[in-house]
């Protein structure tokens, strides 16, 4: 295995935290910036967040709260990041159902949402998706019965769908496109 990149390690580093807190919690979306360039622009807020003066790393500063659940992905949709972030990272929990109970989830919102619940075949799964503008991408996924430190996947396409949202927030709306 290679040398881990900036933005592996702040995946990994927001997993380990977010593990260290437990599972039940609401969605957290954190603005990835360069070190260098906080420790420039805000230097007492880098002093706060204990980040070396020389290192060169992405430091992940936590944003306002999203919606919970489905409302995530219409907030993304709504986000524009300054040209100082170079990326951004999310960090979410999912019920995931085997697909063979897909075909049985009730249309209704709030029926789907205790089927799911409910379900035998159900599984917790925490996701911490990160994007840079240049493109590059890193997942890690923590399954509530398997949580532990050495069962965590990671890798860069594993939940390609908020990857894409999470890209999209560093898409320039292009003037005169509104249909």
């Amino acid at each position: 295995m290679g040398p881990v990149s900036l933005l592996e390690e702040v995946v990994l580093d927001l997993e380990r935290h977010s593990a260290q807190e437990g599972w039940d919690s609401a969605p957290r979306l954190y603005a990835l910036v360069r070190s260098t360039e906080l420790r420039r622009a805000e230097p007492e807020l880098a002093d706060q967040l204990g980040l070396p003066p020389d290192a060169d790393t992405l430091a992940a500063l936590e944003q306002p709260a999203l919606p919970e659940k489905a409302g995530v992905e219409d907030a993304l949709a709504a986000i524009a990041w300054p040209d100082t972030v170079e990326g951004c990272a999310l960090v979410i929990e999912r019920v995931v159902l085997p697909p063979e109970a897909e075909e049985e989830i009730p249309e209704g919102e709030a029926e789907a949402a205790e089927y799911a619940a409910n379900h035998p075949g159900r599984e917790d799964v925490r996701m911490i998706v990160g994007v840079l503008r240049d493109g590059a991408r890193h997942s890690a996924l923590r399954l509530r019965r398997h949580d532990a430190d050495d069962e965590v996947l990671a890798g860069p396409d594993l939940v390609p769908a908020l990857a894409e949202a999470l890209a999209a927030t560093f898409d320039p709306d292009e003037p005169g496109a509104q249909h």
